[in-house]
C-alpha cells in the first residue's frame, strides 16, 4: 500500500546518527503504530525494543541480521522481520526509505 489512511502523524521527527536517519511515527485508530523513515548513505546499527517488520519502500538496504555473519540485500518491495530486544545493522549506498510495522 502506498498510502496510509485515517492516521495521526507525530510532528516531531525521530532523528538518529546526526540526521542521517530520520523517521516519523504514524498512529492508527486501533492503537497500532508504524514509522516511516529515510536513511542517507552509510552504515548504522540499531536495537529493537519490540518485534518489527521492516518494509523497504525505496532504494535498497544491505542488512546484517541478528545471529548472522553475512549481509543480505533487501531491495524496494521486500521486507525482513526482527524479534524484540535484538541488534542489527543496515547499510546503503543511496537514499533509501522504509516502513516499520511494530508487532
Amino acid at each position: 500500500m502506498s498510502m496510509l489512511q485515517n492516521v495521526s502523524v507525530a510532528k516531531q521527527a525521530n532523528v538518529y546518527f546526526n540526521g542521517k536517519v530520520t523517521s516519523r511515527s504514524v498512529l492508527f485508530a486501533d492503537g497500532s503504530r508504524q514509522t516511516l523513515g529515510v536513511v542517507l548513505p552509510g552504515e548504522y546499527e540499531f536495537s529493537t525494543a519490540e518485534g518489527e517488520i521492516m518494509q523497504i519502500t525505496s532504494g535498497e538496504f544491505d542488512v546484517l541480521l541478528p545471529e548472522t555473519t553475512e549481509w543480505a540485500t533487501y531491495p524496494a518491495g521486500s521486507q525482513f522481520e526482527l524479534a524484540p530486544n535484538v541488534s542489527f545493522s543496515i547499510r546503503t549506498t543511496q537514499i533509501s526509505e522504509y516502513c516499520c510495522h511494530y508487532i
